[in-house]
């Protein structure tokens, strides 16, 4: 969830800090207060297009920053951190970014200096914004088979995990087979390339791990002076009269002679015998290291100028040795196949028959699977829109497929043959129409929460934002709402800006956004409302800014319903 936000002169915030809660936030405060400018920040955070024009007026550069908790090890913006390379510690996640006068912006994921793009990466998975004048992800068809799929999962899981790994076969294959029937010519010049490089990587006669002895054995050369001094002074300094050894063996003569007269001379003179007799065979191992030891001019100027000729394989072929030696096995296996293509290409393309059959099998049972998990999922929209009083709405789930050839058999693609998209009518004998063809908006925004009502648990992002999608409604349809919205909450953290009365007193924290004005110039300023001051908020958004006893009594009233409400649930 989203725990901390931090703006800097961001449009007329000079500087705020806000700490979130699990559950349901509902923001509220009069209109110009600066609502919608926390959430535009909260937009910008997760990889929102930026513009100068967010900076407040006479500041270089506006300043946002963003600290998520994500406690689930198996969410997906552990996979997004992982790969690009970045820590999450302690299950947080600090998203920054800050937008300069000259337009540009610097975004960071923990410390790491990030592109937009990969801002918004993270962004998808940490947040969903859904406005009243904004097309979010339930809207983009692209994600509809994606949502059936998270709905689904549970029966979907074995069958997709058999089915992607046959599709990447599949994949590889088609791969193949396009790259051994492209132009002859390319084909030809392949093959005579690949053969002059074995030839020359043959010809260097290379063996495993021969630049790693080689500089091994060039360094001792190289360094012949250096060694064999170090090893004769410390040789030197053991053995020979009143030497190392000499002065040990004293020491062990002077105990020996007494350790039956005291335990404690006794162990010491055992630990000075192993000691003498170690340090003895130590010097002994010196002496014939240093009688070994040669330099060879001759030797040395054979080992740079194989160096250098492997160093000039390696510019080509790899970093080490054994690198080149894996390339050479790899364009052997390549050249084969080139001098054997027509072969080749029919080995593959039977292998392709098999498993395009057997990835066809596996994405026929995904459909099948998803096609029954439909029919479920239909009848919970249906009852959440009953729910929001569109009684008279009807929704359906369209199933598309790409047609090979006769309609018999469909193209694959990394989620099967399935291409989908939701449908619905609003009122009684319309034809069923896309979700962005729904005209009202306050039908809109009742489908939109019952869409999200439903997927919340299954989408995964950590905070769900309402930016005023309750506009256009009111009576039953706004309490009916407002109850949906605390449900949301159940599965995500929820961020509503609400002007209903219902929606604010079904929050778990409320906090009033108000608007000042210092040295000429306006600022914003949250506050966190304690329950009489909600009540008394409650009270100015039931009938405006007179507060009557009428009017508390109402506010009270609403906030204990929503009390009742939570505790039934």
């Amino acid at each position: 969830m989203l725990t901390e936000l931090s703006i800097k002169n961001f449009a007329i915030i000079e500087e705020i800090s806000i700490n979130f809660e699990e559950g349901l936030t509902v923001l509220t405060g009069e209109t110009g207060a600066g609502k919608s400018i926390i959430i535009d920040a909260v937009e910008l955070l997760a990889g929102g297009r930026g513009s100068v024009q967010y900076i407040r007026h006479g500041e270089k550069r506006a300043e946002l920053e963003g600290l998520f908790s994500i406690d689930d090890k198996d969410h997906k913006s552990y996979k997004v951190a992982e790969q690009f390379g970045i820590t999450i510690s302690d299950g947080m996640l600090i998203l920054q970014r800050t937008i300069t006068h000259q337009g540009k912006s610097i975004c960071r994921v923990n410390g790491k200096l990030v592109t937009i793009a990969i801002l918004k990466e993270f962004g998808k998975t940490l947040i969903d914004i859904h406005s009243q004048h904004e097309t979010q992800s339930l809207m983009d068809k692209d994600n509809h088979l994606q949502l059936l799929d998270y709905y689904a999962q549970d029966e979907l899981k074995d069958t997709k995990i058999d089915y992607l790994e046959l599709f990447k076969q599949y994949t590889q294959l088609k791969e193949q087979i396009l790259k051994f029937t492209t132009n002859e010519q390319e084909l030809s010049h392949r093959l005579d390339l690949l053969t002059f490089q074995k030839k020359e990587i043959e010809e260097a006669n290379l063996h495993p791990n021969e630049d790693k002895e080689l500089e091994i054995e060039r360094r001792q050369l190289v360094n012949f002076e250096k060694i064999y001094l170090s090893i004769q002074t410390a040789y030197n300094a053991l053995y020979g009269e009143r030497k190392g050894l000499d002065w040990l063996g004293e020491a062990k003569t002077s105990l020996e002679d007494n350790d039956s007269l005291d335990d404690f001379i006794k162990e010491k003179s055992k630990r000075i015998n192993e000691a003498y007799f170690l340090i003895e065979d130590l010097a002994f191992e010196l002496r014939d290291y240093a009688d070994q030891l040669h330099f060879d001019e001759h030797r040395l100027n054979e080992i740079e100028n194989r160096l250098n000729e492997i160093n000039r394989l390696k510019r080509k072929y790899g970093t080490t040795v054994n690198e080149i030696l894996d390339y050479l096995a790899e364009i052997d296996d390549e050249i084969n196949q080139l001098s054997n293509r027509e072969s080749h290409i029919g080995d593959l393309k039977s292998k392709l028959d098999v498993v395009s059959k057997d990835a066809y099998l596996e994405a026929k049972q995904l459909h099948d699977l998803r096609k029954k998990c439909a029919k479920n999922l239909i009848v919970e929209i249906h009852k959440e829109l009953e729910d929001l009083y569109l009684e008279n709405a009807n929704f359906d789930i369209h199933f598309s497929s790409d047609a090979i050839n006769d309609d018999s058999e469909f193209k694959l693609h990394e989620n099967g043959f399935d291409r989908i998209h939701f449908l619905i009518s609003t009122n009684q004998g319309e034809p069923l129409m896309d979700l962005t063809q729904v005209a009202s908006g306050g039908e809109l925004s009742r489908i939109m929460l019952a869409l999200k009502k439903i997927f919340s648990k299954h989408q995964g992002v950590t905070s769900v934002i309402f930016d005023e999608v309750d506009t256009g409604v009111s009576g039953r349809v706004a309490q009916s709402m407002a109850e949906k919205i605390y449900h949301v909450s159940e599965n995500s953290q929820v961020l509503c800006i609400s002007h209903l009365p219902q929606v604010a007193a079904m929050a778990d924290s409320h906090k009033f956004i108000k608007k000042l004005e210092t040295n000429n110039r306006v600022a914003t300023s949250v506050l966190d409302l304690s329950e009489n001051e909600q009540i008394e908020e409650l009270s100015r958004m039931i009938t405006g800014t007179k507060l009557t006893e009428t009017a508390l009594k109402h506010g009270y009233e609403l906030l204990d319903l929503a009390k009742k409400y939570k505790s039934s649930q």
